[in-house]
């Protein structure tokens, strides 16, 4: 694995570009992580572990904010809040 010191950029460009193949096929294969086992696998590889946690957080972030954008947000207890 990689040292925890700042990845030099050929790291983080490995890094992003594994990120960038996993998440790809995550939305190829509707999320279905089974399906992308040897991406994720590289990309946990050739990502720092702390990285790994902040782009999993991300891409939930990002699906979250789609799925308001696609479909609207409606709170479930908007009424009375000022």
């Amino acid at each position: 694995g990689l040292k925890m010191s700042a990845p030099t950029m050929e790291e983080r460009k490995a890094c992003w570009g594994a990120r960038d193949e996993f998440w790809q096929c995550l939305d190829r294969h509707g999320d279905d992580g089974s399906k992308c086992e040897k991406l994720r696998l590289a990309f946990e590889s050739r990502c720092p572990q702390q990285w790994v946690k902040h782009f999993d957080k991300r891409r939930d972030f990002l699906k979250y904010k789609k799925k308001l954008e696609t479909e609207g947000y409606r709170p479930a207890e908007a009424a009375g809040k000022s």
